[in-house]
């Protein structure tokens, strides 16, 4: 009885690795296809690169409304806490921006292209500034970051406000761009690994599972034995 079950476990064992490694494989395949339909909408966004700047616009404008909402409903909530009213200006805030971006978008662009250069304008500043007075390491490399965010910055702000029809599009379009690639390497590497497995492979059995069992009898019988040839003896 407990050598039927040992084997039927031993039978079992495979096809329960099978069914994981197809299942994490799946998982592993829809991570890919996901990155693959990023990296195709980021290559979409950099040839239309007007359309993905108001498409990003709107979507951080409902990301903003919903979250003005969603956070005075939490506030209203917790109206007893000692931070309500904070929670209230906050939710309020997030609204009026969600509002106004979702109302004009093209000047919503232009804000936020103006802010993103002045962000790398002063970020190369204060990395130049950083990379001279420590002089670590990293010096040429910190150098050349700075300099990069100092002339990007430049560049946007030199077309402004033309150059808001494809700075936060094209911005987007990378993220997705970068982030697709990621998912098709991280998804592809992981089923590459997995196709290393072995399918035959059995899992080990734990010690004294089954065997005990079966070998319980035989080890009986053999003490009789043991014992007539020491009287014998």
């Amino acid at each position: 009885m407990g050598a039927d079950s040992a084997e039927h476990a031993d039978r079992k064992g495979p096809e329960g690795m099978k069914d994981d490694k197809k299942k994490v494989s799946r998982s592993f395949a829809l991570m890919a296809l996901l990155g693959a339909l990023l990296v195709v909408a980021g290559l979409v966004g950099l040839v239309y690169t007007g359309v993905a700047t108001l498409t990003t616009m709107f979507l951080f404008g409902w990301l903003l409304l919903a979250g003005g909402v969603v956070g005075l409903l939490q506030a209203i909530q917790s109206r007893k806490s000692n931070y309500f009213w904070l929670a209230v200006i906050v939710a309020a805030i997030n609204m009026a921006a969600g509002f106004v971006i979702l109302r004009r978008p093209e000047a919503s662009a232009e804000a936020l292209t103006m802010f993103a250069a002045l962000l790398f304008l002063t970020g190369g500043v204060f990395r130049l500034a950083g990379a001279v007075v420590v002089r670590g390491a990293h010096l040429g490399l910190t150098l050349v970051q700075g300099a990069f965010g100092i002339l990007l910055g430049l560049l946007i702000l030199s077309n402004w406000p033309s150059s808001s029809l494809y700075v936060i599009g094209a911005f987007f379009s990378l993220a997705l761009l970068f982030d697709g690639l990621s998912l098709i390497a991280v998804g592809m590497g992981a089923r590459r690994i997995l196709g290393l497995v072995r399918d035959d492979e059995v899992p080990v059995t734990p010690a004294g599972a089954g065997v005990g069992v079966a070998e319980t009898p035989r080890a009986a019988e053999k003490l009789p034995s043991e014992d007539q040839e020491r009287s014998n003896n």
